[in-house]
């Protein structure tokens, strides 16, 4: 059961443009691969001042290896018997739809949710994401770092089962209604970001599993996605992009926020085309990509400041359908692959 840390609403008026409700998700996933796979989920669907309103949680058989049992705890016995996702897909979906998805390092849980709901070939109903990691920084709270352990001691609120996913959102959940309240009583705005359901999707090979049953990596810290070296871009860098031109080998390109095709496959084909993808935003950046131009992501707050052109990926899409070859080169077409 749910404590209620705030059984007064603050008598500060809150703020019109707040969501209407949210949904606190956790899901614990076989790792960070392309191709990992989620083992288990849980959502507490909150109204708009942070109250709960329901909870639910399922395990999910991933059709696979179950990756770091030491983690979460499930093995494939314990999963065999599960439903797969596609099965659990619209009740999932209904938990979600029309609600705010709130989590912790949300670009990881989204990102996982994203990818299971391409492969079922569904839609995920989830249009806005709000990470506590960046409503922590925004209400400038004296955590010693950003883990959730910490985001619940701040609170005290009392953490049962680390990594099961239904007690990890219960502790989210209830941390979240304070950070929520203060924001409010702040006028703040909430760091919201948009989502972009993928539409394009291609599953890379498995990541090699550790080789020592006692190494544990942090699976939420930093990225979801797991650094991926790319050979240097042979062509010298033609300078910014020209709106209403198009592209040239060589062009640094920086993309932001999600995307309807999978990012790592937009990457590739940009760096089929000939083009340089940059990993962040700099004077040098000749183009940043980005669905979510208004976010305040790091890198369109430096696109912004640093007048560097952006577009969409509709746009960049047709762009790269003829890339402009570099002195010496070949056009770069980008390909389906």
């Amino acid at each position: 059961m749910l404590v209620d840390r705030a059984a007064a609403d603050s008598p500060t008026p809150w703020p019109a443009a707040y969501p209407e409700g949210y949904a606190v998700v956790d899901v614990e996933t076989t790792g960070l691969a392309r191709d990992d796979r989620i083992v288990s989920a849980a959502v507490y669907q909150l109204d708009a001042r942070g109250r709960v309103e329901d909870h639910w949680y399922t395990l999910v058989n991933p059709q696979r290896d179950p990756g770091p049992v030491w983690i979460h705890g499930l093995t494939t016995e314990v999963l065999s018997d599960a439903p797969l996702f596609p099965e659990i897909a619209g009740e999932l979906a209904k938990r979600l739809d029309g609600r705010v998805l709130v989590a912790h390092n949300a670009a990881f849980d989204w990102s996982m949710l994203a990818r299971e709901y391409a492969r079922a070939r569904v839609t995920a109903p989830v249009r806005q994401r709000l990470c506590t990691i960046a409503l922590s920084k925004e209400l400038r709270l004296p955590l010693p770092n950003h883990k959730l352990e910490s985001l619940a001691a701040h609170y005290g609120v009392v953490q049962q089962r680390a990594h099961h996913a239904l007690d990890d959102a219960r502790v989210l959940a209830e941390a979240f209604r304070p950070s929520l309240r203060l924001a409010a009583e702040a006028g703040l705005r909430l760091p919201l970001l948009a989502c972009q359901p993928l539409t394009e999707w291609s599953d890379g090979p498995a990541a090699p599993r550790p080789a020592s049953v006692g190494y544990q990596p942090s699976y939420r810290s930093g990225t979801w996605r797991p650094s991926r070296k790319r050979p240097a871009c042979p062509y010298p860098n033609p300078g910014r992009y020209k709106s209403g031109e198009q592209l040239i080998q060589g062009m640094r390109v920086a993309f932001s926020g999600d995307t309807s095709v999978d990012r790592e496959l937009l990457e590739d084909r940009a760096v089929e085309a000939g083009l340089h993808v940059a990993t962040s935003v700099s004077r040098l950046t000749s183009l940043l990509v980005t669905n979510d131009p208004d976010s305040p992501t790091s890198k369109t707050t430096k696109a912004r400041s640093f007048g560097t052109p952006v577009i969409d990926e509709a746009a960049f899409m047709q762009l790269l359908s003829h890339v402009v070859p570099a002195p010496g080169g070949k056009a770069g077409t980008a390909t389906n692959g």
